[in-house]
């Protein structure tokens, strides 16, 4: 096993720090099964699984620090080829980052507002400048910081049972976790249109949308892991043609039509607009089927939310992901001094009602100032990568 470096705990309230410790103790068995993360060394792979099934592997904050020196060492180890992430239990690769203890925190002023964002953005950018092929297994549900964990790596392996979505909106947040990277440099408008409905892509969609690099079947995982470990001192290329390999043979859904694609027209055309007020007023005129679902969803989600992330798609779009991180993790702070997460996160995941109360509660009523406000730098608090 190589050796672990730990980066140096950040500041925490004293209970926060004792959790943390007992975590790097308890982790000290990285292979240890009640692990929340398993670290493995097999053959020439650096093996990351994900192994709290029953929340989804949704990602915690000890977690964060174990995945983060682990792949900074693994970059450093010469008997290291590649390094695969994937989860446990058969139902989610991750289903998100543990967002009700981020809410918790923020009601009493801990810091884990910060840091939980802070640390799980150095380990987006570490993924997504890694200097060992990467590769994520995304096998079932793969949403929030579980997309962050996988999309800015070199490979993913989505499966028939991926469901993917950036349901961040809903709970007055925004697609983070580099998500103004990525989406906006998904095909037409489709990064758009996910980020501000929070759409659920399954299966090969994923594949098609741009968003996984290859698809197999889940049932041929086990096999491609074992083939991918077995590889000798293999270059990104040899494991580029082996997971080419694997997805040429994936019968399952070939022939389906991509989910979108007799919606790309009107996607393309009515979330083009520059604002979400003129987003809604093209639904409004457009009156399709289609057309009046993504109306619908929308008036759902936090007008807050909303008119943030149009504007973070807008200005990652030509942004670098260290550039995009940096202006995140400025959101998310907004996020944490305002009402809207607290009250999604109530309602969505907590008390369960779907029935959240926005404040502000119309798009009209959020005025360009805020919107800037939240974009402002944070002097020394600003994410530094």
């Amino acid at each position: 096993m190589a050796a672990r470096v730990l980066r140096p705990l950040p500041r925490l309230n004293p209970f926060n720090r004792l959790q943390v410790i007992l975590q790097h103790l308890k982790m000290s068995k990285s292979t240890d099964s009640t692990a929340d993360v398993l670290l493995e060394k097999r053959g020439g792979a650096g093996i990351i699984t994900l192994n709290r099934p029953k929340v989804l592997n949704a990602l915690s904050f000890p977690m964060i620090q174990q995945i983060y020196p682990q792949i900074k060492t693994w970059e450093q180890d010469p008997e290291i080829f590649l390094i695969i992430m994937k989860g446990t239990g058969g139902k989610a690769f991750c289903a998100g980052g543990d967002i009700i203890a981020i809410s918790d925190a923020g009601k009493v002023g801990d810091r884990l507002t910060q840091d939980f964002f802070r640390e799980e953005y150095i380990l987006n950018n570490a993924v997504g400048t890694c200097k060992k092929p990467y590769v994520a297994l995304i096998d079932g549900i793969t949403m929030g910081g579980g997309v962050g964990l996988s999309v800015h790596g070199h490979f993913r392996v989505a499966t028939e049972r991926t469901l993917f979505a950036m349901p961040e909106t809903a709970i007055g947040l925004f697609p983070d976790v580099g998500g103004g990277y990525f989406l906006p440099r998904l095909p037409g408008k489709i990064g758009c249109f996910l980020a501000l409905t929070g759409f659920r892509l399954k299966g090969r969609d994923v594949l098609k949308a741009g968003i996984a690099t290859h698809f197999v079947e889940s049932e041929k995982l086990p096999a491609l892991e074992k083939d991918l470990i077995a590889l000798k001192s293999p270059s990104t290329e040899n494991i580029a043609d082996l997971l080419n390999s694997y997805h040429m043979k994936s019968k399952v859904d070939q022939e389906k039509e991509f989910v979108l694609d007799e919606h790309m027209e009107k996607i393309n055309s009515l979330f083009s607009a520059n604002s979400m007020e003129e987003i809604v007023k093209k639904l409004k005129q457009d009156g399709s089927p289609f057309a009046i679902k993504q109306l619908e969803t929308i008036n759902k989600m936090s007008p807050t939310s909303l008119k943030i992330t149009l504007r973070q798609l807008k200005e990652g779009a030509s942004m670098s992901l260290q550039e995009v991180l940096t202006m995140e993790y400025r959101l998310t702070q907004a996020c944490m001094r305002g009402h809207d997460f607290y009250e999604g996160v109530r309602s969505v995941l907590i008390d369960k009602d779907q029935s959240p109360r926005w404040k502000p509660a119309a798009l009209e009523e959020v005025s360009d100032e805020f919107v800037d406000d939240c974009f402002k730098p944070l002097g020394n608090n600003d994410l530094k990568l």
